[in-house]
């Protein structure tokens, strides 16, 4: 109990220590990838466009929370896999994905702006997020919205939501380059607490109930395998066999790099003063 008080003590003296207090924001680029039902070996292959923006609240030369809004292009395609199955189930998606996240960053190292001594740390870092997506595949050349198609036998108005909460966490590395500008370089993964990203979960549902209730394009899009020797005789999509991996929620990643601008404490003005 004593090394539990002890260590939430140094924890609210670090936090509270004056040095370096103040805002900074920035904006940063890079690549994101995807991971989840069509993407179980943790392929690379299939990097899209990563961007957002930071906002810190330095308390410490160690401590500071962050703000980040960001967005990031997502896809997948079974025909990448090494996995011979997934390759016949054949099914493929892409999302544009919005994120908000607000939590807290630490530093490794002393970090002052603008000091010769401690001008660089590696940092981590962990905050709650929400994120906003909306998976599509293509069909006959045109790019659909799969929600709108229930391709798991979702009925309508009992569709998945397309919002999710989740946590975002990560590390990188700060190296300053004046008392104002320093360069970020960064890895942030999002882990959603929804497992629909990819518009893949659960099972196959019963084909003619969804034509019945979707149309034929549904089952077109819910159902995509090929045949492929020694694998399937037939088409994958018979009801109730596994779609995906429910118990598994969607993540998605991001590699970047920014450029930060320090601003220091910003204060209000006393009352009266000139």
């Amino acid at each position: 109990m004593r090394i539990l008080l002890f260590t939430f003590a140094l924890l609210i003296g670090t936090i509270s220590l004056k040095a370096q207090q103040g805002w900074e924001a920035g904006a940063a680029v890079g690549v994101g990838h995807y991971f989840g039902d069509l993407n179980t070996d943790l392929s690379l292959s299939d990097p899209g466009i990563a961007f957002g923006g930071i906002a810190r609240y330095n308390f410490s030369n160690r401590w500071s929370s962050r703000i980040f809004l960001g967005y990031t292009k997502v896809a997948a395609f079974d025909n990448d896999s090494r996995n011979i199955y997934e390759q016949a189930r054949n099914l493929h998606f892409r999302s544009d994905v919005i994120d908000g996240a607000l939590g807290l960053e630490f530093n490794f190292l002393q970090y002052d702006h603008g000091s010769k001594d401690h001008f660089f740390t590696p940092y981590i870092f962990g905050s709650f997020m929400v994120s906003q997506f909306k998976p599509q595949a293509e069909l006959d050349d045109v790019w659909v919205d799969l929600r709108d198609y229930g391709t798991e036998g979702q009925f309508t108005g009992d569709e998945y939501y397309t919002t999710s909460l989740g946590i975002s966490y990560g590390l990188g590395v700060k190296l300053d380059l004046s008392y104002e500008w320093s360069i970020n370089f960064e890895v942030n993964v999002r882990q959603l607490f929804n497992d629909y990203l990819d518009d893949v979960s659960t099972v196959y549902p019963d084909m003619e109930d969804l034509e019945d209730l979707r149309g034929i394009d549904a089952v077109r899009l819910s159902d995509r395998s090929i045949l492929i020797e020694g694998v399937n005789e037939q088409q994958i999509g018979e009801e109730g066999r596994f779609r995906g991996n429910s118990s598994d929620n969607d993540q998605y990643a991001a590699i970047t790099f920014g450029i930060v601008y320090y601003f220091g404490d910003l204060k209000c003005p006393e009352y009266g003063s000139r």
